[in-house]
């Protein structure tokens, strides 16, 4: 049983950082293209950053320059470095794994990151 299981969310100050990580198991995440994703309330669930299996990377508009994505194929993890954290990153973020050519896509149970003074 595939399971993808993210932590390291939580509440942070406006202009914090945050790291969250995203554990896969019953799989190796080297085949797939990882991404995280987040949901504010009333909104639709949007692509913040992906990483490709050689590590090629993209990001959203909205946090280029200011998030990083990283994989660790070593430890089947995948990291989502959050710098200079607005009030508008506030969501539940989501870890996906997602292999187009063997028709797999997989889904964790999300964190919460909350900006907030």
């Amino acid at each position: 049983q595939v399971q993808l299981v993210e932590s390291g969310g939580g509440l942070v100050q406006p202009g914090g950082s945050l790291r969250l990580s995203c554990a896969a198991s019953g799989t190796i995440i080297s085949i797939y293209t990882m991404g995280w994703y987040r949901q504010a309330p009333g909104k639709q669930r949007e692509l913040v950053a992906g990483i490709t299996s050689d590590s090629r990377t993209n990001y959203a508009d909205s946090v280029k320059g200011r998030f990083t994505i990283s994989r660790a194929n070593a430890k089947n993890t995948v990291y989502l470095q959050m710098n200079s954290l607005k009030r508008e990153d506030t969501a539940v973020y989501y870890c996906n794994a997602n292999s187009v050519t063997a028709g797999l896509d997989y889904w964790g149970q999300g964190t919460q990151v909350t900006v907030s003074s």
